[in-house]
């Protein structure tokens, strides 16, 4: 059966960044289709009512990275998008606990009470972070270039790089390099004393990563969640109002006004190809719709080995795509609540509640996290960072109930002994565990619970391995190498068919910044008649 429809684009996936390449190509005049396998737009992005009156943001939680020039450049806000601020980080401990704020006064006065050195390099440390990621940020709205290539373009922004890195004052230029190779530990060592603020502050650098807070590297991943913008101010975290479905519900809306066609639970089989080059896709029922060129959003491995087929691809491409590390290491359990948790250390309801609540009590207890992933098990004391999005959206829960939302870490998505399928309930009971070590009421007050494995993430979101970033955010998978080397200009071998995902620069988050640079890129090719 052939549909015999014919679009300019058709984008693969209707996750943000699939969305976000939709709206920005319409808006250039062209046609486009966007295709989501499930019933719901947003990918990760997304919210559902999972038990009745509850809205979970299933999968991705807070937002911080989605860049100013899209929310400017689609008028989210128009589209109903609202961002509330998420108001500081709340560390439990036994007997003690750390709690910094949005207000920086009162976050110095925190600190201090733990170490007055580590107050007075706070600021020092923040100035640092900022030249930093004034430095870095440029580089997510550029096309990443081929080092290998003499193409004039790429070889003028690598000059580009050069010189601004030239341009830095000596201490900066010493921090960045730190930043690219050392552990996130081994960086915040050089600035501060105390330990349950090096553990929260390192849990930045394992986001996404299989990774330990003592690994080389993970310094750079702590930068790159360190840029978050809202307003124009770094470091600024929040929630959606409605969930982070209504981020991808919000950018939806603008790409459906500039003229794009969305279309759920329209899964795809393969994309089509003629003479190596992409002239469509065909879907799961047999349907055919014809395209000039094809998007995906989706990961490599969906991309290229599900949907094109390793035996249409070069040898050297697939071996590259092939080496490609996913390694998924988190998982998410969301709790339906009666009541608010009680916190030993800073008992009773307040605006310690309100912001994130992180279980990071030492940098000991981040790194024996690690140590189970390491063998093939999830983590018997995880790394757990919590929201209570009901305490800022009422929203989202029925009244006077709650939403507790538990990013967790460890979770490896290949288990030494047994499948995840059997170890599900296990691990949910260890992450509730966790936590009532904290706030002891926690079990008596739990009306539901979801609990999301590494399997679960790859089934439900088709995130390959479970990885939330669609790929790891290491050294050797960032910017020019990005998903593989030669090809991180959301090209692909393939003729017509780019990349617009986490998996190309600059990576993971709801940043939108892929499928904005992949549009570019597009309509760059489309003006000089490469398409």
């Amino acid at each position: 059966m052939s549909s015999k429809q014919k679009y300019d684009v058709v984008v693969i996936g209707g996750g943000h960044n699939g969305l976000v390449n939709a709206a920005y190509l319409a808006r250039a005049g062209k046609k486009v289709l966007v295709l989501e396998r499930r019933y719901v737009l947003g990918g990760a992005s997304v919210t559902e009512e999972v038990f009745p009156g509850f809205k979970f943001s299933v999968a991705s939680y807070v937002v911080s990275l989605l860049r100013p020039e899209i929310i400017r450049d689609l008028d989210l806000p128009r589209h109903g998008l609202e961002i509330l601020p998420l108001d500081g980080t709340f560390t439990p401990m036994h007997g003690n606990y750390l709690w910094r704020v949005n207000d920086h006064a009162k976050t110095l006065r925190e600190i201090a009470r733990h170490s007055k050195l580590d107050a007075e390099a706070y600021d020092e440390y923040g100035k640092a972070m900022v030249e930093m990621g004034r430095f870095v940020k440029p580089i997510l709205g550029m096309t990443p270039p081929n080092p290998t290539s003499l193409n004039i373009k790429g070889l003028q922004d690598l000059l580009f790089l050069g010189k601004r890195f030239q341009k830095l004052p000596y201490n900066d230029q010493y921090n960045q390099v730190q930043l690219m190779t050392m552990s996130a530990v081994d960086f915040l060592n050089q600035w501060f004393e105390t330990d349950v603020l090096k553990a929260t502050m390192s849990a930045s650098g394992i986001i996404g990563t299989f990774l330990g807070v003592r690994s080389p590297g993970t310094a750079y991943v702590l930068l790159h969640h360190y840029m978050g913008e809202i307003d124009g101010a770094f470091r600024s975290w929040g929630f959606a109002r409605g969930g982070t479905g209504a981020i991808s519900n919000a950018i939806a809306d603008a790409a459906r006004e500039a003229g794009v066609d969305i279309r759920m639970e329209a899964p795809i089989a393969k994309i089509r190809l003629k003479n190596g080059q992409a002239t469509g896709v065909i879907l799961e029922n047999g349907d055919e719709i014809d395209a000039d060129v094809v998007s995906s959003s989706v990961d490599p491995r969906l991309t290229f080995t599900k949907m094109i087929g390793h035996e249409n691809l070069p040898p050297d491409f697939v071996e590259d795509i092939t080496r490609y590390k996913y390694r998924g290491s988190s998982g998410k359990v969301n709790l339906a609540l009666d009541a608010l948790p009680d916190f030993t250390c800073l008992p009773g309801p307040g605006r310690h509640l309100r912001g994130a609540i992180s279980i990071s009590p030492s940098i000991e207890h981040m790194e024996r996290a690690y140590d189970d992933a390491k063998y093939g098990r999830f983590s018997r004391r995880p790394y757990i960072d919590m929201v209570i999005p009901t305490l800022t959206d009422p929203s989202v829960a029925p009244p006077g109930k709650h939403i507790l939302s538990c990013f967790v870490q460890y979770a490896p998505y290949h288990l030494k002994e047994g499948n995840w399928d059997d170890q599900r309930e296990a691990f949910g009971n260890t992450v509730i565990d966790t936590i009532s070590e904290y706030a002891p009421n926690l079990k008596n007050i739990i009306l539901h619970r979801q609990v999301l494995t590494p399997l679960d993430i790859e089934r439900q979101f088709g995130l390959s391995e479970g990885n939330i970033f669609q790929g790891e955010l290491t050294l050797e998978q960032l910017f020019f190498l990005r998903p593989a080397p030669g090809w991180a200009q959301y090209r692909t071998p393939i003729k017509n068919l780019y990349m617009c995902g986490s998996a190309t620069h600059p990576g993971g988050g709801i940043m939108g910044a892929p499928g904005l640079n992949a549009a570019n890129t597009m309509l760059g090719d489309w003006k000089r008649g490469k398409i």
